[in-house]
């Protein structure tokens, strides 16, 4: 989980950068949008880049389509509930997926999830560095 977390943020965000789940629909590519996909990434992943999505951005719009629903929401709690984000819109709707084996369109349920950043953010965000300042500090100590 470590490494997952480091990964995370060593990460540079380019500018139009998307989520790293799938390729965006109709919509076209949004610069504060993250696809998440519940089998290409853990859920810390899509945590920790929301995180530094809404350092960028005052808000972020999560997206998902099918199983991975119940991963977009659980980011969004995770976020709420660690007084990052609030939640300023949620839309729902069915979009049209090619089922490949059938050769068929198949209807999949959608969810986006807008969030903001709360007045605390950047000061949540600024303790929680310290903190992994002081712990990295504290381990170099035992070695």
């Amino acid at each position: 989980m470590e490494e997952v977390t480091e990964a995370v943020n060593n990460l540079s965000i380019a500018e139009g950068a998307v989520g790293a789940a799938a390729p965006a629909g109709a919509e076209g590519h949004k610069k504060n949008r993250i696809q998440v996909s519940n089998t290409k990434k853990p859920l810390f992943f899509y945590v920790n880049l929301a995180k530094r999505y809404m350092q960028l951005h005052e808000e972020v719009e999560l997206s998902a389509l099918g199983m991975a629903i119940a991963t977009v929401v659980t980011v969004a709690e995770i976020l709420k509930n660690n007084g990052l984000a609030v939640e300023k819109k949620i839309m729902t709707s069915t979009v049209d997926v090619k089922d490949d084996a059938r050769n068929r369109p198949i209807q999949k349920a959608k969810i986006e999830i807008l969030i903001g950043k709360t007045e605390k953010f950047d000061e949540l965000m600024a303790a929680a560095a310290e903190e992994r300042e002081a712990a990295g500090a504290a381990e170099e100590e035992q070695s």
